[in-house]
């Protein structure tokens, strides 16, 4: 590992946060009010994300709306050729839900692709997907042909590059990331070369910008693998967390199941004491399946319930009763895959202009899932944050990405926490993750990169082991660092 010279400010990335820990830590240095809202500058040369938390300056902004054509092709050459000529790195977004800058070049130019075009081969089962197309996009094209990605993210308004850019996965199973589904894309390297790779072509390359975070090149199109829509329902199984691993795990092996996922109790009294496991089986009738919906007005009344659990501990008894106890009645009817994934982030928007939701994600392996209660117990409730939510999904074992998280087969536990916009909160916040990932790491698992970016450089290293491996391979093919973003900046320009 390189020289640590950032070691103090990595501590607290961001000064604030390390600012308020230190506070706490250190009662006799100058009085600092903690309870100050964190200023959040804006303006347009300022590019914020989902957390609200990472206003950066750029030099420039650019929406595409091109076709994956020669057209945004000589686009995107011009910008990576002004962007080395001045110095300025580059990078490209698309609905920017990370929560840490990983999609924001500093001082840099700062690309959104905004482009829905699907073409279907259904006699290869995949589909051709420009690189900034949403899934909401992916779905409306392929329903009406009786089509469903295979795996998507959990929520339909990301896009379809940034997915696979991020490693993303989703509930269906029992696959691993979304990259595993994408049988090629082409990319424009930093050089301004235009190159088709896959699992077996240019396959270094496919596997480092695989979960690569825009870093190795820019992304024009991609093929990706579908399979048939179908109409499905669920089974709701109520147990005791420490059951929940081997019931998850006997549920991915049963063929029939095709969709699954967890959740866990969150109140305080009795923290992920509880389990609850939700399984998809397809119906006996599969014709006529209905056009692609959202969950509709379930899923709105359960967001509701959702943003009323926020400093009300009965409130999330009386949630998780509705979840194991009425949801089942009420949602136990059939619907199709299409519209089980088919559901917008916005659905469980944040309201409060005082508050941002901010995500975690933690990748533990079956037999570790114990340990992971255990730390998670212990850790959680001692913070001043207000948790809201953890949901339980399973990725399989993920051999390509060179930064992969799924070095085995692995449950991911996705959480949710509701953060005040000030000092203390972010410097709290900062301190339970690194509480969290150092048991976790310790139980041989890892954290997810799209978030906060509140994990030390020895933690990041820890948890991605060949993120030393991908540095080096990132500075051979993009000597000038051109593609560069806050991810880089902060953790792989220091390994």
């Amino acid at each position: 590992m390189r020289s640590l010279s950032r070691r103090a400010a990595l501590l607290g990335i961001g000064g604030a946060a390390g600012w308020g820990l230190s506070r706490w830590l250190s009662p006799n240095l100058p009085v600092y009010d903690g309870t100050a809202r964190i200023p959040v500058p804006t303006g347009q040369n300022i590019l914020n994300d989902a957390s609200g938390l990472s206003a950066t300056p750029i030099h420039k902004h650019l929406v595409m709306q091109d076709d994956a054509g020669e057209a945004l092709v000589s686009s995107i050459r011009t910008e990576l050729v002004q962007a080395r000529t001045e110095g300025r790195p580059l990078n490209v977004g698309a609905a920017r839900h990370s929560m840490g800058g990983q999609a924001i070049p500093r001082e840099g130019t700062a690309v959104t692709f905004d482009n829905g075009s699907v073409e279907i081969d259904s006699a290869n089962s995949i589909y051709r997907v420009h690189a900034g197309a949403r899934w909401s996009q992916v779905i409306s094209a392929l329903d009406p042909a009786g089509w469903s990605p295979k795996v998507m993210q959990s929520n339909n308004d990301f896009g379809v590059a940034a997915t696979f850019s991020v490693n993303a996965h989703g509930w269906p199973v029992p696959f691993g990331p979304m990259g595993s589904t994408v049988r090629a894309l082409r990319m424009i390297l930093p050089s301004g070369d235009l190159v088709t790779c896959s699992p077996s072509e240019n396959a270094e390359i496919f596997n480092m910008a695989m979960g690569g975070y825009g870093l190795i090149g820019v992304i024009v199109d991609l093929d990706v693998e579908m399979v048939k829509n179908t109409r499905l329902t669920p089974t709701f199984d109520v147990l005791d967390a420490s059951a929940f691993a081997n019931a998850f795990r006997e549920a991915i092996e049963d063929p029939s199941v095709t969709m699954a996922y967890g959740r866990l109790n969150v109140e305080r009294a009795n923290f992920f004491q509880k389990a609850l496991l939700v399984s998809y089986r397809e119906t006996q009738d599969q014709l006529d399946l209905p056009a692609a919906a959202g969950s509709g007005w379930m899923s709105h009344a359960a967001s509701r319930l959702y943003r009323a659990q926020l400093g009300d501990e009965a409130f999330k008894s009386f949630r998780w009763w509705n979840e194991t106890r009425l949801g089942p009645m009420l949602g136990s009817g059939p619907a199709t895959r299409n519209t089980l994934i088919n559901e917008p982030v916005v659905t469980l928007d944040d309201r409060d202009p005082d508050r941002t939701d901010i995500l975690h994600e933690y990748f533990v392996g079956f037999d570790a899932f114990d340990g992971f209660l255990e730390a998670c117990r212990e850790v959680i409730p001692a913070s001043y944050q207000e948790f809201l939510n953890v949901t339980l999904r399973y990725v399989a074992q993920d051999d390509q990405s060179t930064l992969s998280f799924a070095t085995e087969p692995r449950i991911a536990a996705v959480m949710s926490f509701s953060q005040e916009l000030t000092h203390r909160a972010e410097a709290d916040m900062a301190r339970m993750t690194r509480a969290l990932i150092d048991r976790i790491v310790a139980i041989g698992g890892a954290y997810y990169l799209p978030y906060r970016p509140h994990a030390t450089v020895e933690q990041f290293v820890a948890s991605y082991p060949k993120a030393e491996v991908f540095a080096q391979d990132k500075r051979r093919l993009d000597p000038q660092l051109v593609l560069r973003n806050t991810l880089w900046d902060s953790y792989l320009d220091l390994v």
